[in-house]
């Protein structure tokens, strides 16, 4: 099983993404000696979405059209409304998330970042959850939604909203030590 110490994960993320569904993961992976990325479809730094306003910017380390999955043990994506909208019409942000799904890898989607992997057609006939303004496209993308904190299907990690950071986080840290997961085609 590999250690969290040494895992490499990666966050994808944009203008707009929730900011504490960023920093919060960012923070907390890295205390545990992850080695913890941010790619984004741009190289200038990110600036976050915070309640109602604008809030402070995050620095890129790499873009997305430059992100290999080899070099990466997880994948975390941060919600917010306008972040996960802007990266499902991005093709390099959706290469990502269907090379992770596909892989096996964890992949951790809180909020409305599920969106994503309604793109990816990741969902159909997988337990989740997601913020509960996006249900009905959670279930009309054939997923099993239900109303909990965190719910993981195979490595395939979601939440619901800020709330459950703490929760969505000690998941991260559990699904990446148990390793590789087996999926079957969603």
């Amino acid at each position: 099983m590999p250690s969290i110490t040494t895992s490499k994960i990666l966050i994808l993320a944009t203008h707009g993404y929730e900011r504490s569904e960023l920093r919060v993961p960012l923070d907390k992976l890295k205390k545990t000696g992850a080695q913890v990325k941010v790619a984004s479809i741009e190289k200038d730094p990110i600036k976050s979405w915070d309640e109602k306003d604008w809030g402070d910017t995050v620095d890129v380390d790499l873009l997305a059209k430059d992100v290999k999955l080899e070099d990466f043990d997880a994948l975390v994506l941060p919600g917010g409304q306008i972040n996960p909208d802007v990266l499902r019409h991005d093709e390099d942000a959706m290469r990502i998330v269907r090379e992770f799904v596909q892989s096996g890898k964890v992949v951790a989607a809180i909020c409305h970042a599920p969106w994503l992997l309604i793109e990816a057609d990741a969902l159909r006939g997988r337990n989740a959850t997601s913020y509960a303004s996006i249900k009905t496209d959670m279930k009309n993308a054939g997923a099993n939604w239900s109303d909990e904190p965190v719910v993981t299907d195979k490595g395939i990690i979601t939440s619901r909203k800020p709330d459950d950071l703490e929760m969505f986080v000690n998941k991260i840290i559990e699904e990446i030590e148990e390793g590789q997961h087996d999926r079957r085609a969603a």
